[in-house]
């Protein structure tokens, strides 16, 4: 059953392997939480210098490929390593500027799955999430106001 406890396993298990050379200065906690169509992750930190990871809530179902999860886990946790919301210094002035995270995830190994996730967000995750979130409706944004 994918929860909480299976989430942070499966990121301790991707920093012990693969991300060795990254230093742990902080508490990092890791959860499911929100339910976005545009966002699989975020990384912040919290008021007690604790960094946050949080993985779209959707992800607990078992129609969503376990590489996306664990891509999108080594995805912010590249973002920790290159001081983005972590006590580490940074790395760079912009978190995606120069595809800096894609590039850093291919020497690590990545690279096959982050070819399998563009397939995956342009051939499944439009039908998936409107299967999973059957309830969302996009916002609608108004051009025009008048009074």
């Amino acid at each position: 059953m994918r929860n909480d406890l299976w989430l942070q396993e499966r990121f301790n298990k991707i920093w012990e392997t693969l991300f060795t050379d990254i230093e742990r200065k902080n508490n990092v906690l890791v959860k499911f939480k929100g339910r976005w169509k545009n966002k699989f992750g975020h990384i912040r930190l919290l008021k007690d210098k604790s960094s946050e990871i949080v993985i779209n809530s959707l992800f607990k179902n078992e129609k969503i490929p376990e590489f996306i999860i664990d891509l999108t886990l080594a995805h912010e946790l590249v973002h920790y390593s290159h001081g983005f919301n972590s006590p580490l210094e940074r790395k760079h002035k912009h978190p995606h500027k120069g595809n800096i995270v894609n590039k850093d995830l291919a020497k690590r190994g990545f690279g096959e799955m982050l070819r399998k996730e563009k397939d995956f967000i342009k051939k499944d995750w439009p039908l998936l999430f409107k299967n999973l979130h059957p309830s969302y409706k996009p916002k609608r944004i108004r051009l025009f106001r008048f009074f």
